[in-house]
């Protein structure tokens, strides 16, 4: 993850009449990172991330996309560079699976050989057999295949930024979480900047790089998800970690270290190593990392897997913990 700044607000205000849905906000995401904006219904997240692609216009203030000001970027040329994924599923009902997937190469001149190969490779990557997918019509597929398709539609003409506005909510709990492990692992492969708006503060601990948190159209707080769960910036903040599935921020980079790979399966584990569990934390088990040059992971069985100390660090460094 870059830390060269991809979108830059700089006091910037929306206002709907009299109301401010946004008021002076300052932030600057990087390159290549997967941001959350988290708060409740009406704090502004949605109108931020709308402001992005132009969708709403900001009122006051100057957002930069790569160092540039939207306000001097063709509207056009702004959105091909960004997917887009709502909470409601967006597929054009009379087109295929594979027609939805293509329709952004197509505007951008890819040729179609490349645009075939890539419809094929992106439906493997969310477990969508091609053979069985690609021709038929989102009226066929479940809601949850119906998002998959929606994400990778997304990230087919493989944009430099892509906004997701509440893409799992309308979900059942099963479909979100494997969705919100498959966003983590195709940002992981493609590096595109995602900004992701959820109201969920667990969602937001188990996706993002850094977390803002909005209330009342100010930008309270930002933060790598351990930062926002020790060191809250005021109540409201601390009541929204308190409000999240896990107490325990050793528990959701556990969980990432999975999903991103960091785990060797648990077949592979040496079980003569010292077992560790999401009850225990991370700086707990260093003194065996050290010791052993590796630990055996555990949380009920779920996430077990061997972890050396080459791979937490790879993880440290990338998350900056």
């Amino acid at each position: 993850m870059s830390t060269e700044p991809c979108i830059e607000f700089r006091q910037v205000s929306k206002q709907f009449g009299t109301d401010y849905a946004v008021k002076k906000l300052n932030l600057t995401i990087n390159s290549g990172e997967l941001f959350v904006l988290v708060g409740a219904s009406g704090s502004g997240k949605t109108t931020t991330l709308k402001m992005i692609n132009r969708l709403e216009d900001a009122s006051a203030g100057d957002i930069l996309y790569q160092g540039q000001s939207l306000a001097t970027l063709p509207l056009r040329t702004l959105r091909l560079q960004m997917g887009y994924v709502l909470q409601q599923i967006a597929l054009f009902p009379n087109m295929t699976v594979a027609e939805n997937i293509s329709l952004i190469p197509e505007m951008k001149k890819m040729t179609p050989a490349v645009i075939t190969q890539r419809v094929s490779d992106l439906l493997n990557e969310v477990g969508l057999d091609p053979a069985v997918y690609q021709q038929r019509m989102p009226s066929d597929l479940s809601g949850g295949e119906q998002q998959r398709v929606g994400i990778i539609r997304a990230f087919a003409a493989q944009p430099q930024v892509v906004l997701m506005d509440e893409p799992f909510s309308a979900l059942d709990p099963i479909s979100r979480e494997q969705l919100q492990k498959l966003t983590l692992r195709i940002h992981q492969r493609l590096k595109s900047t995602i900004v992701f708006v959820t109201h969920d503060m667990n969602e937001a601990l188990q996706l993002g790089d850094r977390i803002g948190v909005m209330q009342g159209g100010h930008l309270v707080q930002v933060g790598t998800p351990d930062e926002i769960a020790q060191q809250p910036a005021n109540n409201f903040v601390s009541k929204m970690f308190a409000s999240a599935q896990t107490n325990d921020i050793y528990g959701v980079y556990l969980n990432r270290l999975k999903v991103l790979g960091y785990l060797e399966p648990l077949a592979s584990v040496d079980q003569q190593l010292p077992v560790f569990d999401s009850n225990q934390t991370i700086s707990e088990a260093l003194p065996a990392l050290q010791e052993n040059g590796a630990i055996q992971v555990n949380d009920e069985m779920t996430l077990a897997g061997k972890l050396t100390s080459k791979q937490l660090l790879r993880f440290m460094v990338k998350f900056k913990k």
